[in-house]
């Protein structure tokens, strides 16, 4: 009988794990850390392109799809209503639709959609507008929870390009890092948007947060606009902070931390570069630090065996691919032109959507760039991150969604 339970509690973990790695349920996948499980994946396509799916019109923003279950959640703007849809996964149909005005307008002429990607957890998706628009839905059906608006709520001014922190379920609360004066980060229970906790006076960045094992305690690790700060997701008890943010003032922060270990990895551009810190008995210390290394305007890059994948330079001055050894810091090889690109990782590949609309297949190698494949399906700019559930690729720029077929 005992091995009768064991078989079974053994089978309902497969199963479980299974859904699990079919999902991308929030902003840099299942594990925030762009990664995949998936295998099964093509190395090449027949006819130099993958096979297209479904493709539907969207409005604008750089909102990357969640997806979990029967369900892919878009966020975008339509005219003056920042939109939220539940899709069908396998045909792109839309289930629902749900709206609210917004009244927020880029300063500097940019995209006016929302920036932020939704993170679905327990049958309800959360999204957060460009605007501060902090709002729950259920999935099933698109029925609004509750919505407050954390800018007005905590005094937050107008950040350069609005709100695009996506946030992050951690213990059992919604995360987000809001950027007010003793509310750096705030806690809401997901039930009903009321604060749980708030800690810090750090300023909102457009970094996403990630939740990994730090020093044994398992932390909710940001990049605010001043630095470094991890903290206990239970109560908000601040554990680690470092200063790192641009010299520059007219500057953001926008790649996630990276975590590996004990090994906490941070970068943002602007003539400041990357940082790699040791976290030990309650105190860090750093490993190495340059602005030659990998300097990341936005894109969060993607770990594999000791060496990081991702975009050196800033956007506008021409960025460029590369992979440098996480230990020291050292170029090992650079792709000239690649340009700007959103990096996830899955079957022993890295799979890379560029700013100007290329999918890209390349080995993660630390011997050369080796590109595998290389196909033109969207428009300039795609700057929302792509998420890949159950071998397929979901991909946006300003006007299109697509469903890509990778696997073999």
């Amino acid at each position: 009988m005992a091995g009768v339970r064991i078989l079974s509690a053994c089978l309902m973990f497969l199963v479980a794990y299974s859904a699990q790695a079919a999902d991308w349920p929030q902003f840099l996948g299942p594990k925030r850390d762009g990664s995949s499980e998936e295998t099964g994946l093509a190395r090449s396509w027949p006819g130099g392109s993958p096979k297209v799916l479904w493709g539907r019109d969207v409005g604008s923003g750089w909102s990357g799809v969640a997806v979990a279950g029967e369900r892919i959640v878009l966020f975008h703007r339509i005219d003056n209503q920042e939109v939220v849809e539940g899709l069908d996964r396998q045909t792109g149909q839309q289930k629902w639709k749900q709206s609210y005005k917004t009244n927020y307008r880029d300063d500097f002429g940019f995209d006016n959609g929302p920036r932020a990607t939704p993170v679905i957890a327990d049958g309800r998706v959360f999204t957060l507008g460009a605007d501060g628009d902090l709002t729950a839905w259920e999935v099933k059906d698109g029925k609004q929870l509750w919505q407050r608006n954390v800018n007005a709520d905590y005094k937050v001014r107008k950040a350069f390009f609005g709100v695009g922190s996506s946030p992050m379920i951690a213990a059992g609360k919604l995360l987000v890092n809001v950027g007010g004066k003793g509310a750096g980060v705030v806690a809401f229970d997901p039930s009903n948007g009321q604060e749980l906790w708030k800690t810090s006076d750090d300023a909102v960045s457009y970094s996403s947060p990630i939740l990994a094992k730090i020093g044994g305690e398992e932390l909710a690790a940001f990049l605010t606009r001043e630095g470094l700060l991890a903290l206990s997701p239970e109560k908000g008890e601040v554990r680690y902070t470092y200063p790192w943010r641009p010299r520059n003032p007219n500057s953001v922060s926008a790649a996630s931390p990276i975590v590996v270990g004990d090994e906490i990895f941070l970068s943002v551009s602007y003539d400041t570069g990357a940082l790699l810190l040791h976290a030990e008995k309650g105190e860090l210390k750093e490993i190495w630090k340059n602005d030659e290394s990998l300097s990341a305007h936005y894109n969060t890059p993607i770990y594999d065996k000791g060496h990081l994948y991702g975009i050196h330079g800033r956007q506008e001055y021409g960025a460029m691919l590369r992979c440098i050894e996480w230990s020291v810091g050292k170029v090992r090889w650079t792709k000239e032109g690649f340009g700007c690109a959103t990096i996830l990782k899955a079957d022993g590949m890295a799979i890379a959507l560029s700013e100007d609309g290329d999918l890209v297949l390349f080995e993660p190698s630390p011997d050369s760039y080796k590109e595998l494949a290389r196909a033109s399906l969207l428009t300039k700019p795609c700057r929302a991150h792509i998420a890949l559930a159950d071998g397929r690729l979901y991909a946006r720029d300003g006007k299109r969604l697509i469903c890509v077929e990778l696997k073999k």
